[in-house]
């Protein structure tokens, strides 16, 4: 099921057999942000989101070569009550940048969450990544008024909750 075809990239769904081919891109964009090469991490990451439907992930082709993926996870909103989607990874080899694969990556997550009945899609970048920032805003992404928080969770802060001190009397 091909979703986009732009300039000679085709963009479709990945199934088990994309498997081997998305698992070097995912290592690769996982070194991108500085993790240690680790392909069977990756295979294995990619292998249980997709066994047990816990992500989607789009893949682009240029020639029958895999060049570049984005991938979905669901979210839900309590206040619109409705399924929105995080655009949470997006990645295209070195060799295939520059050439709109990642602009129809883009395009494709929106027509897969448009006709899956979502209310949107969101993302979120670094404000330094100017490239990747002007490529949302030219491709109809806003930059939203709201403010992401996070807290880092380390395993000895999660077992230290777990069996921690109890206030009781």
């Amino acid at each position: 099921m091909t979703l986009d075809t732009t300039l000679d990239t085709a963009i479709s769904r990945a199934g088990p057999a994309d498997l081997d081919a998305l698992a070097v891109l995912f290592d690769a964009y996982r070194q991108f942000y500085g993790q240690a090469p680790d392909p069977a991490r990756a295979r294995q990451w990619l292998r249980e989101r997709l066994r047990f439907g816990e992500s989607v992930v789009l893949v682009a082709r240029r020639g029958g070569t895999a060049v570049g993926f984005v991938q979905l996870y669901p979210m839900f909103s309590s206040v619109r009550t409705t399924r929105t989607w995080i655009l949470n990874d997006l990645y295209v080899d070195a060799a295939a940048r520059r050439k709109g694969v990642a602009r129809a990556l883009l395009d494709a997550a929106a027509v897969f969450a448009r006709e899956d009945g979502a209310a949107g899609i969101c993302l979120e970048t670094t404000r330094d990544n100017a490239a990747a920032r002007a490529l949302y805003r030219d491709a109809g992404w806003h930059e939203d008024a709201t403010q992401w928080y996070s807290l880092a969770l380390s395993r000895t802060d999660v077992e230290g909750q777990r069996g921690g001190t109890s206030s009781g009397s």
